[in-house]
């Protein structure tokens, strides 16, 4: 909104206010855009705090769990709402709205974000243990999933709005068509030319699985005080390199990355889901005054998913997004294990002390602190690992 306002101005009195012209550089709405939801978090943090304390929104701890978390019990919950509103207010005011991939983004992290807030709903004011049912969540996450994953097939191969539609139309016309142009393969990391053509409806498939399986891996990983937000900063703004490198003519053909037009406008998304990220953490650190809930780690694992789908990162993600992944393999092998050895032998057997992976090492004896740490030392080496790939190739 600010973009077109200081275009605008700038365009009107170009002698006096041509300096606003400073605000057409991308990098510098980034900038601002992260230090808008920065201040936008930590100002109104401890009123979002103490709303949802008055309305008895407290965090129930499970009585299996770990004993240490029980004086956790009644920490006020669905503080992901303060960082949704961070992400936008700040968004709103520093992106060129006629950017697509920025509405697409929005519109999957907010979704996302709904869903999570009518499961903590459930849970904590209604009382309702289960919340939304698994069925039900599953059902709204795979809608709005394979409405993105059909929107971004045809959208990173195109420049514009109307040419995905044409696109769309003569996939239609043709019959349904599994063909799509190169941008849409799957890139292989670490190799000049190695991408894998996936088709319209592979491309659907994988998007698909990284969308929901990324929002899926953030919510399991939240559940220890600060450790799922510094991971989803670290991991989302390394996304953002990748999306202004795939949003450049010059920088992607240096790199050998597909120029995708549009793609570098959600550095400031990114940019704005960090700062909103490290304000949120003001209040998470240990001991946490809030809790992101469900409606704040669906919505930003929704949204990782889709950035790194638009930059054709899919396996970047996982890379760099190493510790959402694993604890979320942990939680699938646990309960396999457990159905598998229940029915073979009629008592069911745990490979972990407790899943997901964070409670198997509180449980050996780390403490909190140290289990979030070392988490975040890993997150930001696997960063690290996945900004190498833009060079070794």
């Amino acid at each position: 909104m600010l973009l077109l306002l200081t275009q605008w101005l700038a365009e009107l009195y170009p002698e006096r206010l041509g300096f606003l012209r400073v605000f057409q550089y991308l990098t510098l709405r980034a900038l601002l855009a992260a230090m808008t939801a920065l201040l936008i978090g930590i100002g109104f943090g401890p009123l979002v705090i103490r709303k949802l304390a008055e309305l008895k929104i407290g965090q129930p701890i499970r009585e299996y769990g770990v004993a240490a978390h029980m004086v956790k019990s009644g920490t006020p919950t669905m503080g992901g709402v303060l960082i949704l509103l961070g992400i936008a207010v700040s968004t709103l005011l520093w992106f060129d709205w006629a950017n697509r991939f920025v509405w697409i983004v929005m519109i999957v992290t907010f979704g996302f974000g709904a869903i999570g807030w009518v499961d903590d709903w459930r849970k904590v004011v209604r009382k309702d243990p289960e919340g939304m049912r698994s069925r039900e969540k599953y059902f709204w996450q795979s809608v709005i999933g394979l409405v993105a994953a059909l929107y971004l097939a045809f959208s990173v191969s195109e420049t514009s709005a109307m040419r995905v539609i044409e696109l769309f139309m003569r996939w239609v016309g043709s019959g349904f068509s599994n063909d799509l142009p190169p941008k849409a393969d799957l890139i292989v990391p670490f190799f000049k030319t190695i991408s894998y053509p996936l088709g319209v409806f592979g491309f659907i498939a994988l998007t698909y699985v990284v969308i929901v399986g990324a929002s899926n891996a953030v919510n399991l990983t939240d559940g220890l005080d600060g450790l799922a937000i510094m991971p989803v900063v670290m991991v989302g703004a390394s996304l953002g390199v990748f999306a202004y490198v795939t949003g450049s003519a010059v920088y992607s053909r240096y790199l050998l990355f597909p120029y995708i037009p549009g793609a570098g406008e959600l550095l400031v998304f990114t940019s704005a889901m960090a700062g909103a990220g490290l304000a949120f953490l003001w209040f998470n650190a240990h001991p946490a005054e809030v809790f992101m809930g469900d409606v704040g780690a669906l919505a930003l694992g929704g949204a990782l998913g889709t950035i790194a789908v638009i930059t054709r990162q899919e396996i970047v993600l996982a890379v760099m997004g190493g510790v959402f992944v694993v604890e979320a393999l942990s939680v699938m092998a646990q309960v396999a294990w457990f159905k598998y050895t229940k029915k073979r032998f009629g008592v069911g057997r745990r490979i972990f002390l407790m899943a997901p992976l964070h409670h198997h090492f509180e449980k050996s004896g780390w403490k909190e602190t140290q289990v979030v740490i070392r988490f975040w030392i890993i997150t930001m080496l696997l960063c690290l690992l996945g900004l190498a790939t833009l060079k070794l190739r």
